[in-house]
C-alpha cells in the first residue's frame, strides 16, 4: 500500500475541494474528527470500510485515493456524487441519455 502520508494528503485535498471542515466531513463518513486528522497527517491507515465511506460520499475513485491516479478530476467527482445517490431506475435513465448523446455527437463529428 502507498505511503499513508500521500493518501492522507489526497483525502485532505478532496475534503478541502468540498469546502468542508474536518468535523463536518468526518461526521458525513461516520468517523471521529480526531481519526480523520490522523489519517490526513499519515499517522494512521484507513480501513477498507473507511475508504468505501469516503468513496461513497465524495465520488472520488479508490485509485486516486490510494495511488494518486491522475484520472481524478472535479467534474468526474461531481458526476459520481450524483450517480451515487440515484436509484437503479435513475441510473438506467441517465445511461440512456449518455448513450444517445454519444451517438448524436459521433454523427456530428462525422459530418464535419
Amino acid at each position: 500500500m502507498q505511503n499513508n502520508l500521500e493518501i492522507g494528503e489526497r483525502i485532505r485535498g478532496i475534503r478541502e475541494n468540498l469546502h468542508m471542515s474536518r468535523e463536518k466531513f468526518s461526521e458525513m463518513i461516520d468517523i471521529s474528527d480526531v481519526f480523520l486528522g490522523q489519517i490526513e497527517r499519515g499517522e494512521r491507515s484507513l480501513s477498507i470500510k473507511t475508504l468505501n465511506k469516503i468513496v461513497d460520499f465524495t465520488g472520488a475513485s479508490t485509485d486516486y485515493i490510494l495511488f494518486g491516479d491522475s484520472k481524478n478530476n472535479k467534474t468526474y467527482d461531481k458526476i459520481n456524487r450524483i450517480l451515487n445517490k440515484c436509484s437503479e431506475e435513475g441510473l438506467l435513465f441517465i445511461y440512456e441519455i449518455i448513450r444517445c448523446s454519444s451517438t448524436f455527437l459521433k454523427g456530428i463529428n462525422k459530418s464535419l
